[in-house]
């Protein structure tokens, strides 16, 4: 049985810190939910990290349904929470329910996850009255890098705090069953976590929160060009890769790969047969 809302809401009445991490294939699915992780974001980082966007603006509904669905496809345990893309739940409440309904319909995620706090509160709160749970997401919010004049750290002068504070509130009042936080003061993301009963779930917002969640790509060590300040890197795996590929490409070239061990025979006399035949005049 998967991971579900209440259980989510558990962890913060339990005092029980929670992980969170990303995946976008059905692989990597497969190997963070064997390892326990109770919630998969298949975020729109995706745009970054696996599609080579410069932002996430650019990703569509049809690719994050796309990897969604591979997602859902490797995991059992895990809710698979999907990002709405820019602009899919902006426009009208009608939009926003077609374009979530998708997620959760067609591409088999069991909750969404939207930008935003007072902005989209009608909408979060019309998502959930209509049976769709929905994580909320405020701090630096990177579908709206233009606005925010880049990925700057969010909430550090008391009115921008307030705010931040004011959105977390919405978000909770519409239904949100979680919040994340992101880029912003230990000490705010602390105080906004101490001020509402959903679970918030950190990123780069210190250890105040009741989860925390990364880029399985920051995590591993495998997206390079360049890696954040808050990420936790436990691997390098770019390197491992790096090194294998190499050695692969120096087997090829001086002739020891592939040995018999990853080839396959036939019988001597089949192919003398063949031989015969085939030079025979």
């Amino acid at each position: 049985m998967r991971t579900t809302i209440q259980q989510v809401r558990d962890f913060k009445a339990k005092g029980e810190k929670f992980a969170v991490l990303t995946a976008y294939d059905y692989a990597t699915a497969r190997i963070v939910d064997r390892a326990g992780i109770p919630v998969i974001l298949v975020g729109d980082s995706l745009g970054m990290v696996v599609l080579g966007y410069e932002s996430t603006i650019p990703v569509t509904m049809d690719e994050m349904i796309h990897h969604t669905k591979a997602v859902v496809r490797g995991t059992d345990k895990a809710m698979v929470v999907a990002d709405m893309p820019f602009m899919t739940y902006h426009i009208t409440v009608e939009e926003t329910l077609r374009n979530a309904a998708r997620f959760i319909q067609e591409a088999g995620a069991q909750a969404v996850k939207l930008e935003g706090g007072v902005t989209v509160a009608d909408k979060v709160r019309k998502l959930v009255d209509c049976g769709i749970p929905v994580m909320g997401h405020i701090g630096l919010t990177p579908q709206s890098v233009n606005q925010l004049s880049g990925y700057k750290v969010q909430g550090r002068n008391l009115q921008a705090a307030k705010k931040l504070l004011a959105d977390a509130r919405a978000l909770e009042s519409a239904g949100a069953f979680a919040v994340v936080l992101e880029t912003m003061p230990t000490e705010l993301s602390a105080y906004i976590s101490s001020k509402i009963t959903i679970p918030t779930i950190g990123i780069g917002a210190g250890a105040g929160c009741d989860g925390q969640v990364q880029v399985i790509s920051d995590l591993l060590g495998l997206f390079t060009d360049f890696v954040p300040k808050h990420a936790g890197q436990y691997a390098r795996l770019a390197d491992l890769i790096a090194d294998a590929v190499t050695a692969y490409a120096a087997d090829v070239k001086n002739g020891s790969f592939p040995t018999l061990h990853q080839s396959f025979t036939m019988e001597e006399a089949v192919i003398e047969d063949l031989k015969r035949e085939d030079e025979s005049p």
